[in-house]
């Protein structure tokens, strides 16, 4: 048996509105970055990206994605997220943008980089913070930030590791 090594992309979706978060579904995200792909990169692309292509996670919440592809070919998809300017769910089409915030080669380093990710931006909102207790709220969300919590909670998602 032959054994592919994959690429996982974490982005983020990015709404002008942030209650369309909320219409977020891994469907509506599959077709169009499948569709923006063959728009880019033609039925070569189309097919390249086809064979092992998936969404791997999405939070609507939070507007974090994670996206598997071969490795061979992860260039292709990472290409043609900056060609998806909208999102078509349940009827409506929202306008959005997907950018991506690290590749990785296991699910371990991507979810390691989004802790990292998350900390930062923590700490970014630290001193924009009004009252002490706002100050004191985003303090303990930075120091609860780690990967044990997280093993914890799902159980580790390191199946396809590269």
């Amino acid at each position: 048996m032959v054994r592919f090594k994959s690429r996982y992309l974490l982005c983020e979706v990015s709404f002008a509105d942030p209650r369309s978060r909320q219409c977020l579904e891994e469907r509506a995200i599959f077709s169009a970055v499948r569709d923006a792909i063959a728009r880019a990169h033609g039925d070569y692309g189309a097919a390249c990206c086809a064979v092992s292509f998936a969404v791997k996670y999405l939070n609507a919440y939070t507007g974090i994605l994670l996206l598997r592809c071969r490795k061979e070919h992860y260039r292709l998809l990472w290409s043609a997220l900056p060609f998806i300017i909208h999102l078509e769910s349940r009827g409506q089409r929202q306008p959005c943008r997907i950018s991506s915030i690290h590749v990785g080669g296991t699910i371990r380093t991507c979810q390691r980089f989004l802790i990292r990710y998350n900390r930062q931006q923590l700490l970014r909102m630290l001193p924009g913070c009004q009252s002490e207790e706002e100050r004191a709220s985003v303090h303990r969300a930075v120091l609860s930030c780690s990967l044990k919590q997280l093993e914890e909670e799902g159980g580790s998602r390191d199946e396809d590791s590269d």
